[in-house]
């Protein structure tokens, strides 16, 4: 069975990658290595899968409506798995454009490509900051979206075209909003590499809000087993739900979690463009797939050990 995965390059999109991989699957991965954090950890990444026979990797745009229609002609993908996306909330601030392309152009692309196309599931990347700065928490999937920024709006969007491919086209589409996802190989623009980052440099790690924001961190590993069992599941139409842990962390306390590895603190304030909290509910999913998720802060701790393990550090260079 055929399964494209698009931003193969990419953390969430390489650990579904190697995980299908290990599952037998046959994987089809497209990237376009974008530079917005470092390519050489995208790249090690791809060469990891490249160790799979049953992997074949395109280096492609997907903006570009040429090479996007050559691999739908040359393939009949079961499912899909469209990570491909222009990452980085305060990034989507000076460079809006890049999201309307890699985002929104991208996106359609795309849908048009797979509308006449017999799937059984195409599952798509959203993104806890379409709830914004909400007053209500836990979030859950029908309440109402508040996105503040450029990227959290193109996730929005992707929805509403999502919505409107799936009832149209009677394509099974399932979006996930993922909250802040964590794990082996992550990205080094997130929090917790450049934690482990700072304590290997002995350099000083900036937290925004004074350390006062909360977010409800979720391992990789909780996001692989969720996969795997949602396409078991028969699921028909427009489906959203949360991809969370329902348990926020403040970062102030994950940071004073490293105190004895000396990591020393810089507090400034708040970023336009950042959200005080996300806290999701994660009820929906646990009640379709009967999923426990693991102890945050432990999976942490062990990711610490894992980083310096590896030497991740090697991979981080732009």
């Amino acid at each position: 069975m055929k399964i494209l995965i698009t931003g193969s390059a990419g953390f969430i999109g390489f650990s579904m990658c190697e995980y299908f991989l290990k599952k037998k699957y046959n994987v089809i991965g497209i990237d376009n290595f974008d530079d917005y954090y470092s390519v050489k950890l995208k790249k090690k990444r791809i060469n990891i899968l490249k160790k799979h026979k049953n992997f074949i990797f395109f280096n492609i745009d997907l903006t570009d409506k040429s090479q996007t229609k050559k691999i739908f002609n040359k393939s009949n993908f079961k499912f899909i798995f469209h990570f491909a996306a222009q990452a980085g909330v305060r990034y989507s601030q000076k460079n809006p454009q890049k999201y309307v392309n890699s985002n929104i152009i991208s996106f359609i692309n795309l849908m048009e490509n797979i509308k006449s196309m017999k799937i059984k599931k195409f599952f798509y990347a959203s993104s806890s900051s379409v709830y914004g700065n909400s007053k209500k928490f836990p979030c859950n999937e029908s309440q109402e979206l508040k996105p503040i920024n450029i990227y959290s709006k193109s996730k929005k969007f992707n929805e509403k075209i999502a919505s409107y491919y799936s009832k149209k086209y009677k394509i099974n589409m399932i979006g996930l909003r993922f909250f802040t996802i964590f794990g082996e190989w992550g990205r080094p623009d997130m929090l917790l590499i450049k934690l482990f980052e700072a304590i290997r440099n002995k350099e000083k790690l900036q937290i925004n809000n004074y350390g006062n924001h909360y977010r409800d961190f979720t391992y990789i590993g909780d996001v692989k087993k969720i996969f795997n069992l949602l396409l078991k599941k028969r699921i028909t139409g427009h489906n959203i739900f949360n991809i969370c842990s329902s348990k926020p962390l403040n970062i102030l306390n994950i940071c004073k979690n490293f105190k004895d590895k000396n990591l020393k603190i810089k507090k400034i304030a708040k970023h336009s463009a950042d959200v005080l909290k996300t806290y999701g509910s994660n009820k929906k999913i646990k009640n379709l797939t009967s999923i426990k998720f693991v102890n945050q802060m432990k999976e942490i701790n062990k990711l610490y050990y894992w980083y310096n393990k590896i030497n991740m550090h090697r991979y981080l260079e732009k």
